[in-house]
């Protein structure tokens, strides 16, 4: 662990409609957030609601619906319909589709880092310059990618027979994304998916549902409808979509709490499942090291997004003789070159360290005397 700790301004949230809250404070408007499904916004038919908080400000700025069976029965059946002439389109077509979406990101990428600055409170350059050039370039490649699939030869088992491996879509696909990077993981799960032939169902993060669901409105535009589709809600909605007949697939990013039980709800149907799973990532720092540049490097490793990173310098390892020094440097990288601000959503110079994403993660993760 860092010898210091990183000042994080964190606004107690107000508390959600339909949890039995009172009244909260809120931004100027409140956004009524809807599911994205079948190519077009649709009302859920749920009662219940999520609020949704600028971790910048700790104001409400927009409800998101707890989707329920419903809406998940909806959300599949579109997929499901439009899996029968997707699985059918040839790469190229898919390829062309996919490329007109990295195009339409970028075009609207000003839009898009406003969306995931409000959803995590991420400094905006950063956020364009790390995740949305990212997300088109991952868009593009695997729309090249699935031009290059190739079978394979399995041998010759009986005569006259040829043993072939051929690649085909596995139907519609399931998937929960973190709210650390909303839009980027979005993009690594639903990319690949739909490039090989798939459907999607997607649930972004509780408490960053914003710039997916404005993703999926420019995705609607461009594919058919029914080929990508968002639905909103917390832990009980991502249980129903694990456990919906429909999926023959299931993704998620999250903790290892949270994978076990995906794991568990897809194993009765044998669904394929794909975990990104939460973990730890040591830093070994070795006495004949360049020690000011590790230092920098670590810092960087160590406090981008916050920390908020699977692969966050969570742990530094340093050999005996250079510990007294490397400790010093990280002190001096925390205190004097990493800077923080509020308004890390704005375009803040320089800011590398926003707030938290919430006030549930401020809790876990800070250090108390």
């Amino acid at each position: 662990m860092l010898p210091t700790k990183v000042p994080t301004r964190i606004v107690d949230p107000p508390k959600a409609r339909g949890s039995g809250g009172g009244p909260h404070d809120r931004g100027d408007t409140m956004i009524a957030l809807k599911n994205h499904i079948n190519g077009r916004e649709v009302r859920s038919t749920a009662r219940t609601t999520t609020t949704i908080v600028d971790p910048v400000t700790g104001l409400a700025y927009a409800t998101a619906p707890k989707s329920n069976a419903a809406d998940l029965d909806a959300a599949f059946t579109a997929a499901t319909a439009a899996f029968k002439t997707w699985k059918e389109t040839t790469p190229a077509e898919r390829q062309l589709l996919l490329l007109k979406i990295a195009d339409a990101l970028m075009e609207h990428k000003d839009e898009l880092a406003a969306a995931e600055c409000k959803n995590c409170g991420k400094p905006r350059q950063l956020t364009i310059d790390e995740e949305l050039v990212q997300a088109a370039d991952q868009i593009r490649f695997f729309a090249g990618a699935c031009r290059v699939l190739e079978g394979k030869s399995a041998g010759c088992y009986m005569k006259g027979m040829l043993s072939m491996i051929v690649r085909e879509p596995v139907g519609v696909c399931a998937a929960v994304t973190p709210w650390n990077y909303p839009l980027l993981m979005a993009v690594w799960k639903w990319a690949p998916a739909l490039a090989a032939g798939n459907t999607m169902v997607l649930k972004p993060a509780d408490t960053t549902p914003l710039s997916t669901l404005l993703m999926a409105r420019l995705m609607g535009e461009i594919l058919p409808p029914g080929v990508f589709n968002v639905v909103c809600g917390e832990r009980e909605t991502g249980e129903l979509m694990v456990g919906h007949p429909t999926p023959a697939m299931v993704s998620i990013t999250g903790s290892v709490r949270a994978g076990r039980q995906v794991a568990a709800g897809a194993a009765p149907r044998l669904k394929r499942v794909h975990l990104e799973l939460g973990g730890k990532a040591p830093v070994v720092v070795f006495a004949d090291a360049d020690l000011a540049t590790a230092a920098a490097d670590i810092a960087v490793a160590g406090f981008f997004n916050a920390g908020q990173d699977c692969t966050a310098a969570t742990r530094v390892v340093v050999e005996a003789a250079a510990y007294e020094k490397v400790v010093a440097l990280l002190a001096e990288q925390a205190t004097s070159h990493i800077k923080t601000g509020a308004a890390a959503g704005m375009d803040a110079e320089g800011v590398l360290v926003g707030p938290l994403n919430s006030r549930v993660q401020f809790e876990r993760v800070k250090v108390s005397k």
